[in-house]
Parts: structure tokens; C-alpha cells; sequence
């Protein structure tokens, strides 16, 4: 599915990634933990095409394409989600249409014709339910005066809207409570397929005590320097970094 070999990657002149190499099949949750700075959001930032960061070295295909030459656009036609730490407000825009439109460029891209009005609000209600989106947020403007957890809520939402192969959370879990996280978390888990893959960004085990992750990794500095199972996730939690920074000489 995902394949990313030696990747380099500058902000403003500045590297961040310094030779990433990751391997993601269908049907495999990884999840990405690391200290803040390590590049973990930069890494995902880069593979859904934020402008702002400049691959300078390495490849990255996405079911034998390569995902640097395609736009931010096609990237999310393509299938690549990604959940933001911080969801943005767009007032005076409905999920309505913001969906609608979404859903029907994701269809137009794959040579489907557009849904008719009634299709997509069918298809609006069934995905709403499967993940416990309260209406009255549906029908809002886009994540406008919505608390942190219901942006989070309405993201794993659009998810559920573009199924796509590839699911970035970037910090998903990051300002929720308890209820809020285990909603977001059954909700993620209730849309895996044996088709589909998960990167989870996160600095907390409680997260992947609802999204299993099949294998954990550390990025430290730019680099991912340890891979286990999700066993890692649990010793990380215990002894956090220190002893990693131990492991890679500093």
C-alpha cells in the first residue's frame, strides 16, 4: 500500500525528517509515538502534500504511484486521509454541502456519477449513525462552535463519508476527555476493513487502547529508531523517553 524509502524533508530551511523508512500494508494499524520535535506531524504533513514542507530526498509510493507527484487533491482522490490535531472552523459552510461536495469529486475522480440529493442524505444518516454523530452537529456549519471533542467527532464522520484506503490521525486524541476519546476511538475502530490502513500519530497509550495498533514505532529526531508490537506502546507509556535517547547514544 504505502511504501516510503530514506525520506528527507526542510521547513523554511530547517530538516526535520531525515530518512524515514516505513511500510504499511492493507489492513495494518501503525501507530507513530516520539517526544515532541522528533517530526511526527511533519511526516504526515508530507504525505497528504502540505506546501510548506519540501521533500528534498527519498520516495514515497501509495499503491505503486508516486504520492510526490500528485497534488493535495488527488492525494485525498487517491484515498490518504488525514485527521488534523486542529480541526479547522469554516463558518457559513453546512456539512451538508461540504460533504456533498467532498463525496461527489471523490466520485467524479473514480469515473462514478455525482449522488442525486436524496442518495447522499441516505448516505449521510446511515454513516452518522455508524459513528454516533449527533444530528444537530451534522447540520451545523463545519466544525463552527464546536467543543474540541465534536470537532474530533465529525472528522472521524467525514471518514466514515470518504472511506479512504489510508487514515492519518494526527493527534486525534489530543484535548479530549475520557467519553470524547472513546467515542473517537470506537468510532475509528468500527470503520477498519481488512482493506483499508491506519497511521495513528499519538503520544499516549489510551488512544490504542481502542485502536490497535499492529506495530508501534518511535521517531526520535527525524528518524524512526525502534519497531516492535504494541507491546512499545505500553513500555513507553511506563519508562517514556529517556531510555530511548539511552538506546540511540545521547
Amino acid at each position: 500500500m504505502l511504501e516510503i524509502k530514506d525520506l528527507h524533508a526542510s521547513i523554511n530551511g530547517k530538516e526535520i525528517l531525515k530518512g524515514i523508512d516505513l511500510i504499511v500494508k492493507p489492513g495494518e494499524a501503525h501507530a507513530i509515538m516520539g517526544p515532541n520535535g522528533s517530526g511526527k506531524s511533519t511526516l504526515s504533513s508530507v504525505l497528504i502534500g502540505n506546501p510548506a514542507f519540501e521533500v528534498t530526498k527519498g520516495s514515497v509510493t501509495f499503491y505503486g504511484k508516486n504520492l510526490l507527484d500528485l497534488s493535495p487533491e488527488d492525494r485525498s482522490h487517491e484515498g490518504i486521509f488525514l485527521s488534523f490535531q486542529y480541526p479547522v472552523e469554516i463558518p457559513g459552510v453546512s456539512m451538508v454541502n461540504f460533504m456533498r461536495a467532498a463525496v461527489n469529486e471523490h466520485r467524479k475522480y473514480k469515473g462514478l456519477p455525482a449522488l442525486t440529493a436524496s442518495e447522499f442524505l441516505r448516505l449521510m444518516r446511515e454513516k452518522r449513525e455508524e459513528v454516533g454523530l449527533d444530528s444537530k452537529l451534522a447540520n451545523r456549519s463545519v466544525n463552527s462552535g464546536f467543543s474540541g471533542g465534536e470537532k474530533k467527532r465529525n472528522e472521524i464522520y467525514q471518514m466514515a463519508m470518504l472511506e479512504p484506503r489510508l487514515s492519518i490521525l494526527d493527534e486525534t486524541d489530543s484535548g479530549l476527555d475520557i467519553d470524547a476519546l472513546r467515542i473517537v476511538g470506537k468510532g475509528v475502530s468500527k470503520l477498519k476493513r481488512p482493506d483499508t490502513s491506519l497511521i495513528v500519530i499519538t503520544h499516549y497509550q489510551r488512544l490504542l487502547d481502542y485502536i490497535k495498533p499492529d506495530i508501534v514505532h518511535v521517531l526520535y529526531q527525524g528518524k524512526i529508531v525502534k519497531t516492535a508490537g504494541p507491546e512499545l506502546a505500553l513500555e513507553l507509556e511506563k519508562k517514556g523517553y529517556d531510555w530511548i535517547k539511552q538506546e540511540v547514544g545521547e
